[in-house]
């Protein structure tokens, strides 16, 4: 191996500044390929690290009852762990808010500390936030805020700690500051929240009347965790009821949210991951280019010591060595900054729920990742660096139909040339890299339609509540747990009705009512939230169903999403109901979206008729009116023209529609690198046509070919591949843009509709030409430039 060594340092010295650029070359690409899987498999643990770390709740129970016996519920067969919550209306800087307290801190919940320390318990100005509150006001640790407390009396009249019925009055004002910044799942940032301080359990234990009213009378939910995780969640629904009773209570499945969540990170995960696999595609055949021609030109200079008796297997090695060096320091240079790069990973929705953020070493993917980059360098330098073998292959050429049918045609014969660099391989010193180019034409533009259609998808539904069944831009609250706060609704809405941009007015009512799965089983029935829908023949109001018709019976129920999943339910099942005024059997007319409401999402409850929610749940949790706009309408202009009719407050976006904007700008950064690898592919093939052909096209020009016909050659072959591209890339890049889409729409869930993205369709075609005549220009002038005697004398 000395032979091996002394060839390497002249190489070194010889070629260093193409080494160099080697190492560099595989540096960003093992950067980037390591970055991509190390941040996926980040990601994709986040939520499990969390919930490892901080106890969480697999459930949250709402009674919104004043003295509910919680520690009855706490004495359950199956409950870990259960703390008491509720939150009182209170002002942080001015501003008004629904100020959370926990009863019994540090046993669900418990959050990470990303930054400071946890809030001493025996203080009452000491509060933790999250790192959304940070970012929202610009205060962390060591700032204060100033925290004005309710009067007691203002408790006591809202009658429970559910949040902000009524508005604060005077009470104690704190100078609180700020401690700590934490997470947990509870606690996680959301989109479109508003980040609240989070105050010390000292603030409870010293002003108590402040928060719970005169005589604890306010009402409180609670954090359960059960032993049995979200598979103890029925059995836990059950003996619920038979303790209290009551099928009126409501429940978050926080389980059910973690999963939802899960899936969600799952998805991007798998994006970042695709776009890891494209990086490592493009380095393919990009960085491949260059190792091979660094190996190959070495493997030509050792020709002269193989006719002197150098073994085959030393001048491979010799070969492979300048190479498989600059392969190796590359890829070390690529993990570190892997490295480095975990700072500000992981990114998105995972983002919010990591509890250890900051640089985290991947080591089995910096490892095995490393070795198997820097093994397949060395593959492909010894691959180019072998000697070529004595005699020729067997065989003839093989050919292509189409270049035969163009022949066939009479094309002009730089058409038929070019057609045939495109799709003929060849053989021995003149092969081309005919199928990488063609499937990197294919890929490319297959990546680039189909990431512009997922994105249409994504842009369109999260700037549209109606894909998530929220057709209403405005809602009125008129009463709270049986109580109406004023007159009759239906005045009042008859007047918003009247408004020319109102297109749609529903009085709705909720309530919560036990369905049993289809059939009635032995499977325990779930608590749901039922609204009422529209009345048949009255005022209509739009609906967003993705399967059958809305109810229009009292014995009739159409479910959502989430509702139907749960309940293995569809169209046309039986289930049978139970509620705090009756019983009966429901038919399933339908699935579809409900209104979200403060105990439940958009994909969890049921619609029922006036008269079925009568029947069954018989009062009301919430009443409250939804107004539905005409398109474009500004939504505050309507609710100013109405304030003298009645209040209404805008909704806000599902917190989904959120989500949707983390998930978009993967596949949007995949179709990128597939569009680079299409570039590297086809540039490599119209480059290494005219080095390898040569002989060909100087034959040509000998016989009467101009340098405008050699131009020529090498724009057909161009146009040819981006043609293949766009016939295969374009149906098959809109399909899968669709079909990912799809799969996004059932993960959210929301109402699919086909996206198009018509800019990206009326512009594939020119942009691909203007391409491959850009990579065209440079391989058609040195066709055209050859020096034909040169090139035929060598032959």
């Amino acid at each position: 191996m000395a032979v091996v060594a002394v060839w390497l340092r002249l190489e070194l010295r010889r070629r260093w500044r193409s080494l160099l650029v080697l190492t560099l070359l595989v540096a960003l690409s093992a950067g980037v390929v390591l970055t991509a899987v190390a941040g996926a498999r980040r990601g994709a643990g986040a939520l499990d690290r969390l919930l490892a770390q901080t106890l969480p709740a697999t459930i949250a129970v709402l009674p919104s009852t004043p003295g509910f016996d919680w520690d009855a519920v706490r004495a359950l067969p199956g409950v870990t762990a259960l703390s008491e919550f509720g939150v009182a209306p209170a002002e942080v800087d001015g501003v008004p808010v629904d100020l959370p307290f926990d009863l019994r801190p540090g046993t669900v919940e418990v959050p990470v500390v990303l930054e400071g320390r946890a809030a001493d318990p025996a203080r009452a100005d000491e509060a933790v936030v999250t790192p959304g509150y940070v970012e929202a006001s610009g205060r962390g640790v060591g700032d204060v805020v100033t925290l004005a407390l309710p009067d007691p009396s203002v408790v006591d009249a809202a009658g429970l700690a559910d949040g902000g019925s009524a508005p604060p009055s005077a009470g104690p004002v704190l100078t609180v500051r700020i401690v700590g910044v934490v997470r947990s799942f509870v606690l996680a940032d959301r989109p479109g929240d508003a980040p609240v301080p989070h105050p010390s359990p000292g603030l409870l234990a010293q002003y108590r009347p402040h928060l719970l009213g005169t005589s604890d009378q306010a009402a409180l939910q609670a954090l359960v965790r059960l032993d049995g995780g979200a598979a103890a969640v029925p059995a836990f629904q059950a003996a619920l009821v038979a303790l209290t009773g009551r099928t009126d209570i409501a429940y978050l499945d926080l389980s059910a949210q973690q999963a939802k969540i899960g899936r969600t990170l799952a998805f991007e995960s798998a994006s970042l991951l695709a776009f890891g696999l494209a990086a490592l595609a493009a380095a393919t055949v990009l960085v491949g280019q260059a190792v091979v021609r660094g190996a190959g030109a070495a493997a030509a200079d050792l020709r002269v010591l193989r006719a002197l008796g150098m073994p085959r297997r030393l001048a491979t090695a010799a070969a492979a060595a300048g190479p498989a060096l600059a392969g190796l320091a590359g890829t070390a240079l690529g993990a570190g900054a892997a490295a480095a790069a975990s700072a500000w990973f992981p990114f998105g929705t995972a983002a919010g729920f990591e509890p250890d953020p900051g640089p985290a070493v991947d080591a089995p993917v910096l490892g095995a990742g490393g070795a198997a980059l820097v093994l397949l360098v060395v593959a492909g330098a010894v691959l180019a660096g072998r000697p070529a073998p004595s005699g020729s292959a067997a065989g003839g050429p093989q050919r292509s139909a189409v270049a035969a049918a163009a022949a066939r045609a009479g094309l002009p014969v730089p058409v038929l040339v070019g057609t045939r660099f495109a799709l003929e391989p060849g053989r021995g010193r003149s092969a081309l890299p005919v199928r990488p180019a063609l499937v990197g034409a294919v890929a490319g533009v297959l990546g680039v339609l189909a990431a512009l259609t997922f994105s249409a998808g994504v842009s369109e539904a999260a700037d549209n509540p109606d894909r998530f069944g929220q057709t209403h831009r405005l809602q009125a609250w008129f009463g709270y747990f049986g109580e109406d706060l004023g007159g009759p609704a239906g005045p009042v809405l008859d007047a918003v009705a009247a408004d020319p941009d109102v297109t749609g007015v529903l009085d709705v009512r909720d309530g919560v009512v036990d369905l049993r799965a289809p059939g009635g089983g032995a499977g325990a029935a779930r608590p749901v939230t039922v609204f009422t829908g529209p009345p048949p023949g009255g005022r209509p109001f739009p609906t967003v169903l993705t399967a059958g018709r809305m109810p229009e019976r009292a014995d009739e129920v159409v479910l959502a999403p989430g509702t139907a999943r749960d309940l293995r339910a569809r169209p046309g099942d039986a289930l049978a109901a139970a509620g705090p005024a009756g019983a009966a059997p429901l038919t399933v007319t339908g699935i579809g979206f409900v209104p979200a409401g403060p105990h439940n999402s958009y994909d969890d409850g049921a619609w029922l008729s006036p008269e079925g929610h009568a029947a069954l749940a018989g009062t009301f949790r919430f009443h409250v009116g939804l107004v539905a706009l005409r398109p474009g309408a500004d939504a505050a202009a309507v609710a100013g023209r109405l304030a003298g009719v009645v209040g209404l407050e805008p909704v806000a976006s599902p917190y989904e529609a959120g989500l949707l904007r983390n998930v978009e700008v993967l596949p949007l950064v995949l179709g990128g690198f597939l569009a680079l690898l299409a570039v590297g592919a086809v540039g490599h093939a119209l480059a290494t046509a005219v080095r390898r052909r040569r002989h060909d096209v100087a034959v040509l020009r000998v016989l009467g070919m101009t340098r405008r016909q050699c131009r020529a050659v090498v724009a057909t072959q161009a146009a040819v591949l981006a043609a293949v591209g766009l016939l295969f890339g374009v149906p098959l890049g809109l399909a899968l843009g669709r079909v990912l889409w799809r799969l996004v729409a059932d993960i959210t869930p929301l109402q699919y509709a086909p996206p198009v993205a018509l800019l990206a369709l009326l512009l594939v075609v020119p942009v691909a030409v203007l391409v491959a005549g850009a990579l065209a220009a440079r391989p058609g002038h040195l066709a055209a430039r050859l020096r034909i005697g040169h090139v035929l004398r060598a032959e």
